[in-house]
Order: structure tokens, then sequence, then C-alpha cells
């Protein structure tokens, strides 16, 4: 694996010379040539196989012990295409096939064919490698390339780079979720600051606050985007804020304030398949005041995430529908038709479509999306996050435990409460009260962590802007 996280590091490799992400060709961004973060390092367990599909291409992610680092295999065995993650980390820390036991060195070489005589070489064969892509690791996250090898150690790994400056102050949340819609629809929605207050009204956004957005373009080349909204949300309460777009998969929003002091909007948006991805969302924030800093890092994980998954619940649906809308007309190449856009609080929309089109950047140029799914299906949170996250899945399953204890305790209540009549020879009502008593608060403990038990798995199928009465 590749450890690199500033461009400094990059060009201390000797013999290499720091290239741009994209491809060498200025006219066209070639999504490939590109880092992409696929994990939290955290939600990672070194002793499984993790898979993710990244552009399309099905990986096995598994933790190297020999090498003491993270790779990436393309998930499909040389010999008779097994998928690699259905098998496991053998005793001698290899990768080895379910279907017939080849196993893997990390670089993929073939270690071991048990099939063949011993005196036979066939696994040094090139056919009998394992496809390896590079890896590597950046502020918290498992990054890995999809490109040509060879231009993995000369690309530099995109990266928050405010959070190399006094990294101590800073305080951050973070969650992901795969998502059911491209990841140029999710970066063009995260770049448009101006439907907060309305899609987002009761959540994170208020419709009060919704004004005129007049946003500015100060930059643009292959490389991305940099934009100013010199006001700055909430009326301009809380100061300018800076945008900053780095092709092909990484945005954020830089806000400082006297109130809050700076804080950070960022997005990774990863493509997985057409007409999906997964969403890394990060908050850096450097507080005027400690209070907050103190409050954020003992609430624990898994309860931001269940929040923040009800704010990306509040989009979800139309946006999976509005891409569909728009290659029905034409797709990206028609956006200026199908889309009217006559604010300027459309700018960063209109310069990230722009960019997509004169670098012909669109990842899956040539595929269709697939068939809409059902709202239901839209509001998954299970497969969508849960299950691929280590927070989220222990407090699961601790409060599943929690729940079969309660309905245990709440069953004995109720019995003895129930057939102390016909057991005590003398009844005794305060033995009956204090049976009851806890019979029905285990009870209604029950119901609640059922509630709490359901927010793992769905999202709520009315937004909090559409709720009546508020």
């Amino acid at each position: 694996m590749i450890d690199l996280t500033k461009p400094a590091e990059i060009s201390d490799v000797s013999d290499v010379q720091t290239i741009l992400a994209g491809g060498s060709d200025p006219t066209r961004f070639d999504s490939k040539e590109a880092w992409y973060p696929v994990y939290y390092l955290g939600d990672l367990d070194r002793s499984k196989l993790a898979t993710f599909t990244l552009l399309g291409q099905d990986l096995v992610i598994w933790w190297d012990r020999n090498a003491q680092t993270w790779r990436a295999f393309v998930d499909r065995c040389p010999h008779r295409l097994a998928r690699l993650s259905e098998g496991r980390i053998a005793e001698d820390g290899l990768l080895e096939c379910p279907y017939h036991g080849w196993a893997f060195t990390g670089e993929g070489d073939c270690d071991r064919i048990p099939q063949q005589p011993a005196d036979s070489k066939a696994q040094t064969s090139a056919r009998a490698c394992a496809d390896a892509l590079p890896t590597a690791e950046c502020q918290g996250l498992l990054f890995v390339y999809a490109g040509q090898s060879e231009n993995a150690a000369k690309v530099k790994v995109p990266s928050i780079e405010a959070l190399e400056e006094s990294p101590k102050e800073w305080t951050l949340i973070d969650t992901f979720r795969d998502l059911p819609y491209d990841a140029l629809t999710l970066l063009e929605n995260v770049l448009d600051s101006s439907h907060l207050p309305f899609t987002h009204h009761r959540s994170v956004g208020n419709r009060a606050n919704a004004a005129p957005v007049d946003l500015e373009l100060v930059t643009s080349d292959k490389q991305g985007f940099v934009g100013a909204w010199e006001e700055g949300p909430r009326r301009g309460k809380l100061g300018r804020q800076d945008t900053v777009f780095v092709a092909p998969n990484l945005m954020w929003h830089d806000l400082t304030s006297k109130q809050f002091g700076r804080t950070m909007t960022v997005v990774y948006a990863t493509p997985t398949s057409k007409g999906a991805c997964r969403l890394f969302a990060r908050f850096p924030f450097k507080f005027s005041s400690k209070i907050p800093k103190f409050f954020i890092e003992i609430t624990p994980r898994w309860v931001s995430h269940i929040s923040q998954n009800g704010i990306l619940e509040d989009d979800q649906i139309f946006l999976h529908h509005q891409e569909r809308y728009l290659e029905s007309i034409g797709g990206s190449n028609n956006f200026a038709k199908a889309f009217y856009l006559p604010t300027k609080a459309d700018l960063f929309v209109t310069e990230l479509r722009k960019w997509v089109n004169q670098f012909e950047a669109d990842p899956f140029p040539d595929e269709i999306l697939p068939p809409a799914m059902p709202k239901h299906v839209l509001l998954d949170r299970y497969y969508s996050h849960t299950v691929n996250c280590k927070s989220c899945r222990d407090a699961l399953r601790n409060l599943q435990r929690i729940r079969a204890s309660v309905a245990a305790i709440g069953s004995i209540s109720w019995a003895v409460a129930t057939l102390s009549p016909f057991i005590l020879s003398q009844i005794s009502i305060w033995i009956v009260s204090v049976a009851v008593a806890s019979a029905l608060s285990a009870g209604i403990a029950w119901v609640a962590l059922g509630q709490l038990e359901r927010r793992f798995y769905d999202g709520q199928s009315i937004p909090l802007r559409n709720v009546s009465g508020k």
C-alpha cells in the first residue's frame, strides 16, 4: 500500500514525477486515473473480508498481516472466476479462494495451487495472479486507485488540506451511505447550497432563511473549480462561504463565523455503478468555544449517523428520479435545455455540468440508469449503511440484546403479578403493585427500543418538511 497524504511526500518518492488526476490528455478527464475512498478505516475488521464496487468493478478488501497493510483485489479468482470475497484469510495470512483453495499474496501473486503435483510450477504464471489495485490511507479513509497501477504513486490522494492545519484543534463528525443515484448527482446536490432552506426544512434548514444566492466563480479548469458566496448562508448572518470542487470526487464548503468558528461541509462521492455511489460526508469544526467540542466527542458515533441518515433522506427520493428525468431528456450533455437555471444560485451546478461535458468526465458514459426503485427500497438504511458501519452495527446488536432482556423482565413481572394470588397464601398488594409497574415499564421500554431499532433499518417515509403541523 502507498502511504500518500501530502504532495511533498509524493515528490519524495525517488524517480517519480507528480502528475495530476484524470490522465495526461488535457481535453479529457479519465475517471479511472484517480484515488477514491472506499471505507473509513475504523469500519474495517482486519480478521474479515470486505467488499466494494468501484466504477462497476467488484473488489475484495482485506488486511495483509504479512505486510501490515490493506489490500484491494478484483473480486475474481483467475482460476474459475469465483468471488474471492467468499473465501478467507488463511492461517499464513494469504487470501484463499473458497472454490479450490488457491492462495494469493498481498501483491496478487499465486502462492499455491493445492491440486497440482509437487514438481509443477503453474502458480508462477502471470495468468495465475489475482488483480491487485493500489491502496492508500489518508485522514482515516482507505483509498483505492482505479487506473493504471504505475500512475498511483504519482497522483496525490485527495485530502482535506485544512485538517493538516493545527489538527488537534479540529473536531470531526463523519458518516457514509450508499446512495441510489450517481456520484455526479450527489456532487451537484451538495454544491447547491440554495436547496438547504427548503429540502432540509426542520432538519438542518429553515424556509425563513431562503434568499438570493449570489455565487461567484473564482477559477475553473480540468482539476475542478473554486467559488465563493460573499454574503453566505442564513441571509449573511454567518459570513462568506468558499466552495472547492477537486475533480473527480471531492468538494467542500468552508465557512468561518463569529458565532460558531470555522465549519466545513466535506463530501467525497465515490462512483460504484451507474445510478449508485457511496457518500463519505465529513464535518470538521473549529469551535470558538470548547463546550460543543466536548459534547460532540462524548456522543456515540451511531447517534450522529441516525440523524445524518434522516438528513440524506430529505432529498434521496426525488434525486433518484431527477437523474432519470435528465437522462430521458438527453443527459448531462443537454443539461442547459433540461434545467431552467435563471439565477446565480445555480452557478456551481452549471459549472459542474460544464466540467463533465468539456472533459468527458462521466464515469459511465455509455450506460443507462437501471429501473427506478420503489420508495421503501430507497429508504433502506440497513444495507446502505448499518451493515457496513461498525458503530451502528454494534449499537444495533447491543440494542437487540437489551430489548430481549427488557422483554424477559416484562414477561416475568407480568407472570408474578397474575400468578401471585394462586401461589401466595396471603396476597401482598405491594408485590402485585411492583410486578404490574415493572411489567408496564418494561412494555413501554420495549416499544420505545423497538422504535429506535427500526431507525437502523428504515428511513422516515414523510420528511420533516412535509410533516403536518410543521
